[in-house]
């Protein structure tokens, strides 16, 4: 009975020496999403990013490691706006992963909560790789972040009830700080108001409507179609008659056209971070932001 009694101890305190049990399950589409849930759900979720700021989220290929991925997945967290449909779609049917199907409480799709811009009035290949629901790169507005801050926050309540007051919490202490941030980057970017820019993609939409900047031209002729030489040639005569003050590209973009503009037209090319970790100091969403100002106010010296 003894040696019953030691046994039935011994296997007790193992179990005490184990990790506790994993939380949420979280599979973000890109790197912006995977660090909002952790800032919503701390150590109550942990969160993998399909993509990195190097990758042009629009081409990613289906690999089966991302399926087991998904295959674990708790929480999906996409950007949707078909931004993904290139690959996701593969993702989920091959999971077999009930949920995180489309309709399902764990499949999130943070453009359905912000107001999309660019939504076409005709949808037609020959205008180049354009969305339906519209624009999808909506992380580069922070006050967008907020705003799906919000849903998400429910969303993993919801799935998580045990720890619905630790959501709140952190929700909460997040868009605190968020809003001020908010506040102190308007104040730093007044400058960059009015400012005439030309951008390699249309990734920075939203960043543009936020900070007043104004696209003058883009380095790809139609979206999703790499720069021409004619059609730099175009660019370059019309820098000449009324010039931007920067050449905008994201860090996954090849830089060689944004260098070929700026070398004919003395406009400075500017590199800004796609998402977090596009740079050194974008290491999460206040550093992403905190760069890419800087970067722009460097760019009017």
């Amino acid at each position: 009975m003894n040696s019953i009694l030691r046994f039935v101890v011994a296997i007790g305190a193992a179990a005490l020496s184990l990790p506790a049990a994993a939380g949420l399950n979280v599979f973000a589409c890109e790197p912006e999403w995977a660090v909002l849930v952790q800032e919503l759900a701390g150590d109550k979720a942990s969160a993998y990013s399909a993509t990195t700021a190097v990758q042009d989220p629009h081409r990613i290929e289906a690999r089966p490691s991302l399926i087991a991925r998904v295959r674990s997945a708790d929480l999906l967290v996409c950007t949707g706006a078909d931004l993904e449909v290139g690959w996701l779609p593969l993702l989920l049917t091959q999971s077999g992963n009930g949920r995180i199907q489309p309709g399902s409480p764990g499949y999130f799709e943070a453009s359905r909560f912000v107001a999309r811009l660019e939504v076409p009035g005709v949808v037609d290949r020959s205008l180049g790789d354009i969305h339906p629901g519209g624009n999808p790169h909506i992380h580069t507005d922070p006050r967008n972040i907020a705003r799906v801050a919000e849903a998400l926050a429910q969303r993993l309540a919801q799935l998580d009830p045990a720890n619905v007051e630790a959501y709140r919490a952190r929700s909460k202490a997040f868009l605190d700080r968020w809003r001020s941030a908010i506040d102190r980057w308007e104040r730093l970017a007044a400058p960059l108001k009015g400012m005439p820019i030309v951008e390699h993609h249309k990734a920075f939409v939203y960043l543009d409507a936020w900070l007043g900047l104004k696209e003058v031209g883009t380095l790809e002729p139609i979206p999703g179609i790499p720069p021409t030489p004619s059609h730099l040639a175009g660019l370059v005569e019309a820098m000449r008659r009324q010039p931007a003050r920067a050449i905008v590209y994201s860090s996954y973009n090849d830089p060689k056209a944004a260098a070929f503009l700026s070398e004919r037209t003395r406009i400075p090319a500017v590199m800004l971070p796609f998402t977090v970790g596009g740079t050194d100091k974008a290491k999460d969403l206040f550093g992403y932001f905190d760069d890419i100002i800087g970067r722009l106010l460097g760019s009017l010296k």
